[in-house]
């Protein structure tokens, strides 16, 4: 693959969690968020994109997001649980991305807000169709997800280098 070619990057918030008498980095999914979960595996796989790598945080409820939302895709692309990605700002989700080989064309980072959804704003330099209108109206809710592209490698990843060409996020 040449790095010449457009990469997919999908930054992926976690679905609804639970608020137990438990540390924040076990909470596990609410009922909701076992619900809205495998709706945004198909909505992902509905996107055509062939991930070659989730990059996932280790806090529950992402592995728990994850772990329902690729039961929908027909083939599970390799997935690394990173605790960099728990309470990550956008700078250290960068510092992440930058180490993907370049041998993996299409990720997906299952992650947290604020670090998700200011990660979009940061890479974004530029936004296709309504993608950013609608995700700046709707924010970062759980279970939405950006879907930017970038042509380079990953070392080269930095603010503004990407394009916004999709957002989602489920219906309350």
């Amino acid at each position: 693959m040449s790095v010449a070619e457009p990469r997919r990057i999908v930054l992926f918030r976690h679905a609804k969690a639970d608020w137990p008498e438990v540390a924040d980095h076990e909470r596990p999914l609410a009922e909701r968020g076992r619900r809205d979960a495998p709706v945004a595996g198909r909505k992902l796989v509905d996107s055509g994109i062939a991930f070659d790598l989730a990059l996932c945080s280790t806090a529950a409820r992402t592995r728990e997001t994850w772990k329902l939302a690729v039961q929908e895709f027909p083939q599970r692309p390799r997935t690394v649980y990173e605790e960099r990605v728990y309470e990550a700002s956008p700078g250290e989700l960068i510092a992440v991305l930058n180490e993907v080989p370049d041998d993996a064309q299409n990720v997906v980072l299952i992650g947290h807000n604020p670090g998700v959804h200011g990660l979009a704003d940061v890479l974004a330099g530029e936004a296709e169709g309504d993608a950013q209108t609608r995700m700046n109206r709707r924010g970062f809710p759980t279970s939405a997800f950006a879907v930017l592209t970038y042509s380079g490698s990953w070392k080269a990843l930095e603010p503004g280098t990407a394009t916004l060409v999709d957002y989602w996020a489920p219906s309350e």
